[in-house]
């Protein structure tokens, strides 16, 4: 295991990748690394543009990336944005850009939980959602304010918002400004050039499949990888390269191959039989990539950021092994490790909590019992539940500011992406069920070698006696 636990790689499930023939990569925010703030500042003022065109009061709308994060929950219904546990209680919201109360909070999902599979819930589960995020946001705002015309409820807003922002996706000029200025948005890591190129000496097919088009990837991969490799030229990274993917229809339809005759031009000819090796294909679907490279799911494994499109469909429809890169685990992790000390002293104050308020409860009983035999008599034996709160009251004095600090790390805001309070996030719950392996780069695979055997963590139950509890 790498000695940096931010650049580890944490196993749901074994994966031996001895056993594993072909990878498949994504490539935004997977093989590709972009400055969030300046990616996602961008994809915001696009948005907001396409939506002042369009009427909407928009002109002031401010984008704060710290303010949002993936992992989050719109609640289509009410105009909130939610975090909720893995079980789908939620233990945190605001309203626009208010946040909710405790009273709030309780009077508006007591009884509610969050089930992604309801319309009205819309799970933010990539980092191109936190733009979104930000814009319905402020939106919701404004149409509480009244400043929007005619009627409309939080959910066509929501509609509105996303429309503008595919758009800005769609027409190109966002990623044209990208690939005119890659060195505003990128990040480079040449250490991610070295493990394909490991990967592909240890026997590995690699493939690329991503949503983009085809002159952006051209653009995008030259300009991050064609520096750092031997032949200059990323093609020569991969079997198999496939444009304008449609993921997750890729993975769950069968869909039309074109082959690109003239990358230069943007040729496209239909190709009707099985994938070739050193070609560039439009559309196509990950059944004909198994026919292709004559391999079942099992000996594939597919590397993306987007936790639906690329390891949700791809695992529960076609059983490929998954891997979701999290970029923002790094700095969660690093957060976590330099809270360390303080998170000791946290865990001895809630136990030291916990067996005062046990002792509250057995003095209290021990009170009921001595009543019931001694007619209402009071007694003197023992400590009073008076002096046992009292002591309950300067402890939380203690906790509260530590408490505080741990519910802020990763995410000022919504806290770690991974956790909700004391239990796992719907987020995590979600990568625990999906994701074989997580991690938070690319590179990080090579730091364990294409022939790694990333073994399982033993889970943990309430029950487990951990040292010190004997």
């Amino acid at each position: 295991m790498t000695s940096q636990p931010e650049r580890g790689i944490y196993a749901n499930r074994t994966l031996n990748l001895r056993s594993v023939e072909a990878i498949g990569y994504d490539m935004d925010y997977t093989l590709i690394h972009y400055r969030t703030d300046e990616w996602e500042g961008s994809a915001f003022e696009h948005g907001r543009r396409l939506l002042a065109e369009r009427g909407f009061p928009v002109h002031d709308v401010a984008f704060d990336a710290d303010h949002y994060t993936q992992g989050l929950v719109i609640d289509l219904d009410l105009g909130n944005l939610v975090k909720a546990t893995r079980f789908g209680y939620v233990i945190q919201a605001q309203h626009g850009t208010r946040q909710l109360t405790f009273d709030e909070l309780r009077r508006a999902y007591a009884g509610v939980f969050v089930d992604l599979a309801e319309p009205r819930f819309r799970f933010l589960n990539t980092l191109f959602s936190i733009s979104e995020a930000a814009l319905y946001a402020q939106l919701v705002d404004r149409l509480d304010a009244g400043l929007l015309d005619g009627p409309l409820g939080y959910d066509e807003l929501y509609r509105a918002v996303s429309s503008a922002l595919d758009e800005s996706h769609a027409v190109g000029t966002l990623k044209a400004e990208i690939a005119a200025d890659p060195d505003r948005f990128c990040e480079l890591d040449p250490e991610t050039a070295e493990t394909l190129l490991d990967q592909r000496l240890a026997g590995k097919r690699l493939l690329l499949i991503t949503n983009s088009e085809l002159p952006y990837t051209r653009a995008m991969m030259s300009y991050v990888f064609d520096r750092h490799l031997p032949s200059g030229s990323w093609r020569d990274l991969f079997d198999i390269v496939v444009v304008s993917a449609s993921k997750p229809r890729f993975f769950a339809e069968d869909i039309p191959a074109f082959r690109v005759v003239d990358p230069d031009e943007g040729l496209l000819k239909p190709h009707p039989g099985l994938l070739e090796v050193g070609e560039i294909y439009h559309g196509a679907c990950a059944r004909l990539v198994e026919q292709s490279l004559g391999l079942d799911g099992a000996q594939i494994l597919y590397a993306g950021d987007h936790l639906f499109g690329d390891v949700h469909v791809t695992k529960s429809v076609l059983r490929w092994r998954t891997a979701l890169i999290m970029r923002e685990l790094e700095a969660e992790i690093a957060d976590a490790a330099r809270f360390a000390s303080d998170e000791e002293q946290l865990q001895r104050l809630m136990a030291r909590k916990v067996e005062l308020e046990d002792q509250v409860a057995q003095t209290r009983l021990a009170n009921v019992r001595h009543d019931a035999a001694h007619n209402g008599q009071p007694t003197s034996d023992g400590p009073s539940v008076g002096k046992l709160l009292e002591q309950l009251r300067e402890l939380d004095q203690q906790i509260t500011p530590l408490a505080k600090a741990a519910a802020e790390l990763g995410n000022p805001t919504w806290g770690p992406l991974m956790r909700a309070g004391n239990d796992k996030s719907l987020f995590a719950r979600q990568v625990e069920r999906y994701a074989d392996v997580y991690t938070s780069r690319v590179a990080n695979f090579g730091r364990r070698t294409p022939y790694a055997f990333l073994r399982a963590a033993r889970t943990t139950l309430p029950h487990d006696v951990t040292p010190g509890d004997t």
